[in-house]
């Protein structure tokens, strides 16, 4: 029997069935043909997909036509095989729709009188019940990583820290809004917040101690004693560099969870920033009584400034100038140009963040980043 790697059945002439999936975190979502007869599914070459992987058992599992009829059976795999999360034994039929894991690749069921050559799918992230059998890849094995974007101050674009981003390479979950649709789907969007924090604490070990990580929250954490107690696990980690907790201003107008927060957070040595202002609900008021660190200015008021009306301007001018009488550290996001820096500056704003001064990335290229500054080839650290 001819077998085929995953990049040549992509581009067979097909039947009516096919699996989609992805085979590797690095490659796009493909339609792999299901020809009649015997398909094997293995990490051994001979196998009709192949698939190299050490969980993947040699020979894994394979399917049969029969009649129109989609079956497949396991063949004593190791690490078994799944139909929509329960374990296969013996053989069985599949339909459209259904879900199929080998180990731990998943695959969903199509049939289709019609496929064009090399077709790609990249309508499969809209997939959310392929992407709820992911989910508990994502958070129990370990496939979260963090991307760090540098914070700037202004006035000599000098690093302070990075916020910290959660990405993953599974599919249908690779952006975060993704990652919490899916979370969203089993109620679970507080644990996947945390799992980004601590990952990214964990991970952020390796930059310098002196610089301030930016950890995101969700709203269903806030309020919730598991919040604080991940907090304290933080700064068990980190204890003595410089951690701020970033939350939703529009949480600000909730005054009684604040100062809990508050309390909890000045106990911990950690500070507060208001995120995306300017697009909830916070009134300066609401400043005032429960201060943060920094107040971050959403992206839609400070992106561009410098080709807004002149009326825009004034109103962000006019945020920025109270915020900082108030002691507020005025952070602007989403700055991509030097002519964009150069108007905040002149508002009053103290720091600033986006592609500007550098777009998120993994740990190493951060690294690779501050090896080059230490040989003083980069002379804005």
């Amino acid at each position: 029997m001819r077998s085929f790697s995953p990049s040549d059945l992509s581009r067979q002439a097909t039947g009516q069935w096919h699996l989609s999936g992805q085979v590797a975190d690095h490659e796009p979502v493909r339609q792999f043909p299901v020809f009649g007869g015997v398909f094997t599914i293995g990490r051994k070459p001979g196998s009709t997909l192949c698939l190299p992987l050490a969980c993947v058992s040699g020979n894994h599992a394979e399917f049969e036509v029969r009649e129109g009829r989609l079956i497949i059976r396991d063949l004593g795999s190791t690490n078994g095989t799944f139909i929509n999360g329960g374990r296969l034994n013996g053989e069985r039929e599949v339909v459209d729709g259904d879900l199929v894991q080998f180990a731990s690749l998943v695959f969903r069921v199509g049939k289709s009188s019609h496929q064009s050559e090399g077709q790609t799918i990249q309508e499969a992230t809209a997939d959310r019940a392929l992407a709820m059998m992911q989910f508990d890849r994502l958070i129990n094995d370990g496939n979260v990583f963090p991307y760090f974007q540098p914070i700037i101050r202004l006035d000599n674009l000098a690093r302070i820290g990075f916020e910290v981003l959660g990405r993953s390479r599974l599919f249908g979950l690779q952006l975060p809004s993704e990652m919490f649709y899916a979370a969203s789907q089993l109620d679970l969007e507080a644990e996947l917040s945390e799992a980004f924090r601590m990952r990214g604490v964990e991970v952020g070990k390796r930059l310098d101690p002196s610089h301030n990580l930016f950890l995101n929250t969700h709203p269903k954490e806030l309020g919730h004693p598991n919040l604080y107690k991940s907090l304290h696990a933080i700064r068990q980690a980190e204890t003595s560099r410089p951690i701020t907790l970033e939350i939703h201003e529009a949480a600000a107008t909730d005054l009684p969870m604040m100062r809990e927060l508050s309390v909890v957070l000045k106990d911990l040595s950690i500070q507060l920033a208001f995120d995306d202002f300017g697009v909830g609900r916070a009134r300066l008021v609401e400043l005032a009584e429960v201060r943060p660190d920094y107040l971050k200015f959403d992206m839609k008021l400070t992106k561009n400034i410098e080709s807004a009306t002149a009326k825009h301007q004034q109103v962000v001018a006019l945020f920025a100038r109270m915020v900082n009488d108030l002691g507020i550290e005025t952070l602007a996001e989403g700055v991509e140009t030097e002519s964009c820096h150069q108007v905040l500056v002149q508002m009053g704003f103290k720091l600033g963040q986006g592609y500007h001064y550098g777009r998120p990335k993994a740990i190493s290229k951060i690294l690779g980043e501050e090896d080059t500054d230490s040989a003083g080839k980069t002379p804005t650290e």
